[in-house]
């Protein structure tokens, strides 16, 4: 059964978007399609493409107030005193590259409970300084995490975040839900795998829609 008092957002959410709202859709003229797409109860995994650490922001608050969106963040952003915060806010951490289970198990609960679980499938963003540790790549957890707790898997794609010290007009488009039922039989490694090719797919679809 679901716990509904958890899915509704804490108060350190309602805050954050209640503040947001005046900026992101008066000065950077947010613009955001497809929410019929995004199930109006129960939970599912929201996957979209990742090219800043501001990405949540125009993706929670273009479903604000009627989806409470539990993002899923590296471990290095809960230190002191971010992470108390951005706790408060929803957020749980996983530590990238490390197969990290209990991140994964978290997240399928939360789904199975009904909540909307937030990934960004290539693991870091697409674009930062000189030096990057990182290779953006699509990796398996989204599509993993649908399959394990049966809920929808839900594409998206996000523009104008790397650009905001440019006034960038930011758009968010929310995709149709995945077929994943063929999936369902497989192997979960090799459903996921499936799924995943098919998610990014589709993600980069939405992008050239923006």
């Amino acid at each position: 059964m679901t716990d509904t008092a958890r899915v509704r957002p804490t108060a350190t959410y309602r805050a954050i978007g209640t503040a947001s709202i005046p900026l992101l859709r008066g000065v950077f003229r947010l613009r955001v399609t497809g929410r019929e797409n995004i199930p109006a109860e129960g939970g599912f995994v929201l996957a979209a493409n990742h090219n800043s650490n501001f990405d949540p922001w125009p993706l929670g608050i273009g479903l604000f107030p009627d989806r409470f969106l539990r993002f899923m963040g590296k471990s290095e952003l809960f230190r002191f005193p971010l992470g108390a915060f951005i706790g408060a806010a929803g957020a749980f951490p996983v530590r990238r590259g490390e197969g990290d289970l209990e991140a994964i198990e978290t997240a399928v609960e939360l789904c199975r409970e009904g909540q909307a679980v937030v990934m960004f499938p290539e693991g870091t963003r697409r674009k930062k300084g000189l030096v990057k540790k990182r290779v953006a790549k699509a990796h398996s957890g989204a599509a993993r995490i649908a399959l394990e707790a049966d809920v929808p898997l839900v594409p998206a794609a996000i523009k104008g975040t790397d650009r905001l010290a440019r006034l960038a007009r930011l758009s968010v488009v929310y995709g149709p839900p995945m077929q994943l039922d063929d999936l369902r039989v497989r192997d979960v490694r090799e459903a996921a795998t499936i799924a995943t090719d098919r998610l990014m797919a589709e993600i980069e679809r939405l992008e050239e829609s923006l």
